[in-house]
């Protein structure tokens, strides 16, 4: 599970990332689509008990 937790954790910090950064260059599609990536991977943390506020 430590390996999972920690590219769970990198993959969510990559995205945030990049969704900022398309919202920052105005670029509402890629912003959308990070989004949608964020939500995502949200929810594959909480389904597998990765606590993602830390």
């Amino acid at each position: 599970m430590g390996e999972f937790l920690a590219e769970m954790k990198v993959r969510i910090n990559e995205t945030y990332r990049s969704l900022q950064s398309a919202q920052a260059a105005g670029d509402d599609h890629l912003a959308d689509t990070h989004a949608a990536e964020l939500e995502d991977l949200y929810r594959i943390a909480a389904r597998n008990g990765v606590d993602t506020h830390c």
